[in-house]
Parts: C-alpha cells; structure tokens; sequence
C-alpha cells in the first residue's frame, strides 16, 4: 500500500449516527440558549452530550421563557399550520396541512413542548440556522433534529435561557 492509494470514509449519515445514538444515549435536560442560539443536550450526569446551532424566535413571534417539557417526538410530522398564529407570509385565515418530508415547515422530526405550538424541529433551509427568525419554535437542521430526536423521551425539561432582546 502507498499513501493516497484508498481512503476510507465512515458512515455518518443521519440515520447511522441517530441509530447508534438511540441505542447508547439519553438526554436527560436540554437547554435553549437564545442569545447564543444553541442547544445543548444534557445527559443524567449533566455532562454536555449535543451542541446544535439554532434559530429561535424573533422579537414578532418570541421562543417561550422558562422551562418546558417534551410531550411527543413525532418523526416524519404532518405540518398543521393553524391561521390563529398569523405567520408572516402566508396569506389566509384557513388551516391546512404539508405533507411529511424533508421540504416539510417543520423537517423530518418534530419535538412537541408543553405550550402549544411550540417544538424543537428540523428545517427544510438550512441556511437559516441562526439568524433569527423563528414563529417561536426552536429550529434545528434536519440532521440536528434527527439526532437529537433520537435522544430525547418524553417528559425530558427543556429550558431556555437568555432574552432575544437583549442579543441585539
């Protein structure tokens, strides 16, 4: 063998990664910072297991205060846009739904919290992790969401910290 004569590449597409995840690793606390636009994943040691860029509300339409727990992780998720919340940009006072897919509003997992309307998903642009500008939901890029949906259980805390305001 001479040098340059193979390469070898591991595996880590989302699935590879999120499935070894999955068998090995819990999150116990995550938390949401939105000055820095993170998240950190928190095993039951409080030892940091997962830091992921992310988007989080604007000043229109903040990300929650406090702490939240996870209620459902919904792979694949229908989107259900609900026209109470007046996002900019889409023009009609009529609910409707987009079909699950990585071109889904909400990517190809969606994280549910314990306020309403409210989650930690993927995103179908990831260009746009971490400028702000969320409806409020904490966005991730798909592959980010994936992993950590691979993680997370239902009741986990999520709490988020910092004032958006404040990051200007």
């Amino acid at each position: 063998d001479h040098a340059g004569d193979s390469i070898n590449v591991i595996d880590i597409s989302v699935d590879a990664v999120a499935g070894k995840l999955n068998e090995t690793a819990k999150v116990a606390r995550i938390e949401v910072d939105k000055d820095r636009q993170t998240v950190e994943a928190f095993n039951k040691d409080g030892a940091l297991m997962a830091f992921y860029p992310a988007t989080v509300g604007s000043e229109e339409k903040p990300t929650p205060s406090g702490t939240l727990k996870v209620v459902i992780v919904q792979p694949d998720p229908v989107y259900h846009y609900n026209p109470k919340y007046k996002f900019r940009g889409v023009d009609t006072d009529k609910p409707f739904e987009i079909a699950p897919g990585p071109n889904n509003p909400v990517g190809v997992i969606w994280i549910g919290l314990s306020a309403e309307g409210y989650g930690i998903h993927g995103t179908a642009e990831p260009s746009t992790i971490s400028k702000r500008g969320s409806h409020g939901c904490v966005r991730l890029t798909n592959w980010d969401a994936k992993r950590l949906g691979a993680m997370v259980d239902k009741g986990v805390e999520v709490t988020f910290v910092g004032d958006v305001a404040a990051a200007k």
